[in-house]
């Protein structure tokens, strides 16, 4: 009897050491299993990108507001009483309607003393005239002396003088009279009236009536750093940029909700000096307003061509990720159908790709896919990016 449980403990070691015997040939199995790829080769099947150049026109977008193409301050020209406003508020008016109407009463009076000023200088050149005549006879013989003829010569050429200075006055007094008829010096659209009937207004101090504004088309004043100015330039000069034709100069409105104006610009001129306070400069365009739908003052985006580059290489953004240094890399499929890792140069977002200025050449296959499962030197398989995106689907449902 006591040699019973001695006899089963030994059945139960055997059992255990078969079980775990077991257990390590299984285990040996999966590692064989799972190593056979490795050994045979093959990689993670991952998409890849083949890296082409192209060409592409590169735009910028500045900052910038709307002003007037032209503005007209309505002045007051001579002083008196405004008697009548002849305009809406807010109206359209043409070049020479009629805004306001000063009170012509003294300014028609002065040019009726004026003509009759006038009319009595023309009468004293008549008689001077014939006085100088009659003395040209006496004085051929002798019955009057030299200086009688040429005094009445001198007279008659002060009543001609009299006669201009009479002509002038009267010019004076009808312009001064037509000034009581405030008109508009340009076609636009007229603000609020800053004086009303009864007022008083003043030539010397060329008191302000009214402004009219011309909508149609407008300025789009806009800022670029220096520095970028002298970037493009550069960019120009040494071919790494062309001039995008005819059309280089046009500009893209973009509105303060986003969207892009229906009407393209064009680019008038680049100031010659930079603002010292922002290191920037000025950029001057034109815009067609034929809806009046923009107003001055407003807050635009312009997206202005700079000029096209043929030779472009252009990135998918999810493609390119930071390193532990924040610089941009790309994974890419070596010679060996191994990853690497390849820092970039990047100058600018073009749309939804990076615009890629080193690190990559045409002809490098960049990885699209499988970004988690790779590491840096492991094998890999490159297809193309869509038939590497169905074997993944595919072996997702085995």
């Amino acid at each position: 009897m006591r040699h019973v449980p001695f006899r089963r403990r030994q059945l139960q070691n055997a059992f255990l050491i078969v079980l775990a015997a077991s257990l390590f040939l299984t285990g040996c199995q999966r590692n064989k299993n799972a190593a056979a790829p490795a050994a045979t080769g093959a990689g993670l099947p991952v998409g890849v990108l083949t890296v082409q150049t192209e060409s592409v026109t590169l735009t910028q977008e500045l900052p910038g507001r709307l002003s007037a193409y032209r503005i007209a301050e309505v002045r007051a020209r001579i002083s008196g009483i405004v008697h009548k406003r002849l305009f809406e508020e807010g109206a359209d008016v043409k070049e020479g309607d009629v805004l306001f109407e000063i009170d012509p009463a003294p300014y028609q009076a002065a040019l009726d003393s004026a003509r009759a000023t006038l009319a009595r200088a023309k009468a004293g050149v008549a008689a001077a005239s014939a006085q100088a005549e009659r003395f040209e006879a006496l004085v051929a013989n002798n019955a009057i002396s030299k200086q009688n003829y040429d005094d009445a010569v001198a007279a008659h050429l002060a009543a001609k003088a009299d006669v201009a200075a009479a002509e002038a006055a009267v010019r004076t007094a009808e312009i001064n009279l037509g000034y009581t008829r405030v008109t508009s010096p340009i076609t636009g659209r007229i603000g609020r009236a800053e004086v009303t009937e009864g007022a008083y207004v003043q030539q010397g101090a060329a008191t302000l009536l009214a402004v009219v504004q011309q909508l149609d088309p407008l300025y789009v004043d806009l800022t670029q750093s220096a520095e970028q100015v002298l970037d493009l330039k550069d960019a120009l000069a040494e071919g790494r940029l062309q001039r995008a034709g005819a059309d280089a100069a046009k500009l893209t409105l973009l509105l303060p909700n986003g969207t892009p104006y229906r009407h393209s610009g064009a680019l008038q001129f680049s100031d010659v000096s930079v603002n010292q306070a922002t290191s920037s400069v000025t950029l001057r365009g034109t815009v067609p307003n034929p809806d009046l739908n923009l107003l001055p003052g407003m807050f635009i985006r312009a997206r202005l061509e700079e000029g096209t580059n043929p030779n472009a290489i252009l990135l998918p953004q999810s493609v390119v990720t930071r390193n532990a240094r924040g610089e941009p890399v790309a994974m890419l499929v070596g010679a060996d159908n191994k990853v690497e890792v390849r820092p970039l140069q990047i100058a600018r977002a073009v749309g939804n790709r990076w615009l890629v200025t080193g690190g990559v050449a045409p002809g490098d296959r960049v990885i699209t896919d499988n970004f988690q499962k790779i590491r840096p030197g492991a094998p890999v398989t490159p297809l193309p990016a869509t038939a590497a995106a169905a074997e993944v689907a595919a072996a997702s449902t085995r």
